[in-house]
C-alpha cells in the first residue's frame, strides 16, 4: 500500500500515521485527549472513528476512537497495523466486579477473560488475552507516581450489557476474583498478540459493584466529576506511558 493510500474503514494512512495509538471508545474522548497535546490535527470521521494526531513531549500519537465492542475495535486494530502503528494503548470506562472500587478508580487490565465472540474468530479460546508486559509496568509505575487509586488484575471482556444472562455472568465472575469488566480489552490484547503489537489497556471505574448499569453510564456521560477525574488520569497515564516507552528506545 502506497504512503498516501487510506485505509478503508479508520481513513488513515501511512503517511498521517504515528508509532503510538490509544484508542478510546467513544469519539468525544478523542476531543478531550486532543487538549493534552500539541500540534494537533484532525485526521478523519468515519462512522465510529474518529482521530487525530498531535505530539506528547515531542513524541506522535494518534487518538482513535473504536465505538462499541469488540468487532469495530478489531477492525481499528488490524488498520493501524496496516499503517504503521506499532504500540496501542486502550483508555476505556468499565463496571467494577468486586466491592471496594469506586467511581473514578483505574483498573489496569494484567488479562482479559475472553467472554466475547469477536476473538473466537481468530483464534482458540486456549489463546490467553494479555497485555504487553512492559507497557502494563510502566503503566502502573506512571500511576503509582502520579498518585492516581489504581487497581491491577484480570478483567473481562463481554459482547452485551443488556443480556438476559448478564447478572448471572457477572456474579460468576465476581466469585472468581475479576476486577471489572469492558468490551475491547480482550480483542485488542488477542490480536496485538497475534499480529506483534504492543498493547495496554487502562479502564476508568464508572459504575461500582451491584450498582446500576444503565445510572452509571448516564452520569458517566452526564460528565459526573468522579467519573470524568477518572478519565483525565487515565488519558494522562496513557500519555506518560508512551513518553516513557519512546524515552526507553533512546
Amino acid at each position: 500500500m502506497g504512503d498516501m493510500e487510506k485505509q478503508p474503514h479508520i481513513l488513515i494512512s501511512r503517511e498521517e500515521s504515528a508509532e503510538y495509538a490509544i484508542i478510546p471508545g467513544d469519539p468525544k474522548r478523542v476531543k478531550r485527549i486532543a487538549g493534552y497535546l500539541d500540534d494537533v490535527r484532525e485526521l478523519a470521521f468515519n462512522r465510529e472513528y474518529y482521530s487525530i494526531c498531535g505530539k506528547y513531549k515531542g513524541v506522535p500519537v494518534i487518538a482513535l476512537s473504536t465505538g462499541i465492542g469488540g468487532p469495530s475495535a478489531a477492525i481499528a486494530i488490524e488498520e493501524m497495523r496496516a499503517i504503521g502503528v506499532r504500540t496501542i494503548l486502550r483508555i476505556g470506562s468499565c463496571g467494577a466486579l468486586q466491592s471496594g472500587m469506586s467511581v473514578g478508580d483505574l483498573i489496569i487490565s494484567t488479562g482479559s477473560v475472553r467472554d466475547d465472540g469477536t476473538t473466537s474468530t481468530y483464534v482458540d479460546k486456549g489463546y490467553p488475552a494479555v497485555p504487553d508486559l512492559e507497557t502494563t509496568g510502566i503503566l502502573q509505575q506512571v500511576c503509582g507516581k502520579m498518585g492516581f487509586r489504581y487497581h491491577s488484575g484480570i478483567t473481562r471482556s463481554h459482547d452485551s450489557y443488556y443480556a438476559d444472562t448478564a447478572e448471572e455472568r457477572t456474579d460468576y465472575w465476581h466469585s472468581r476474583g475479576i476486577l471489572g469488566e469492558d468490551l475491547e480489552t480482550s480483542t485488542l490484547f488477542v490480536v496485538a498478540g497475534l499480529r506483534g503489537l504492543r498493547a495496554g489497556s487502562i479502564l476508568n471505574i464508572v459504575v461500582e459493584w451491584k450498582g446500576d448499569v444503565k445510572e452509571g453510564i448516564q452520569d458517566y456521560v452526564n460528565d459526573a466529576r468522579q467519573a470524568a477525574c477518572g478519565e483525565e488520569n487515565e488519558i494522562l497515564a496513557a500519555l506518560e506511558t508512551i513518553s516513557e516507552l519512546e524515552a526507553r528506545k533512546n
